[in-house]
């Protein structure tokens, strides 16, 4: 018999590596972090500067309808977002989505420099499409 003795087999072992996969995840959570406040699209338009409340968060998208100066109105609904529509077609989308999601926030972005009339017109046709409330977006003020 010999001194030497045969080195042990080594038990394979069936347990995934997670460490790369940890790795991965970090890596897309820093992406979308980065990119979230990126995301978020519309019409650009001067918001009004005044004191007001964050709305309360929901997990339906808001419905967003912007008002420019110049008095057209957008519907941030579908691929079709920077093209204008006539109040009338909005308010019939508005009322089919309120249908589906009776929950989803209704929001008016008014430019600053757009006509009062023209926003009120704008939500005066949300809430006859059913939406039981309408909010005005601003911006915080600069202090």
């Amino acid at each position: 018999m010999s001194n030497f003795r045969k080195p042990a087999k080594r038990k394979l072992v069936s347990e995934i590596n997670v460490v790369p996969y940890i790795d991965v995840m970090l890596v897309l959570l820093i992406v979308f972090m980065v990119t979230a406040p990126l995301l978020m699209q519309g019409v650009k338009v001067d918001l009004p500067d005044a004191p007001s409340a964050p709305i309360d968060d929901t997990d339906d998208e808001p419905l967003i309808i912007s008002v420019k100066a110049d008095g057209t109105y957008y519907l941030n609904l579908g691929d079709d977002e920077q093209v204008a529509k006539p109040l009338e077609e909005i308010k019939d989308t508005v009322a089919k989505v309120l249908r589906q999601k009776p929950k989803t926030p209704v929001l008016v972005w008014g430019d600053t420099d757009a006509k009062y009339g023209l926003i009120v017109g704008a939500m005066t046709h949300l809430q006859q499409a059913g939406a039981p409330s309408v909010g005005l977006v601003t911006e915080p003020p600069s202090q």
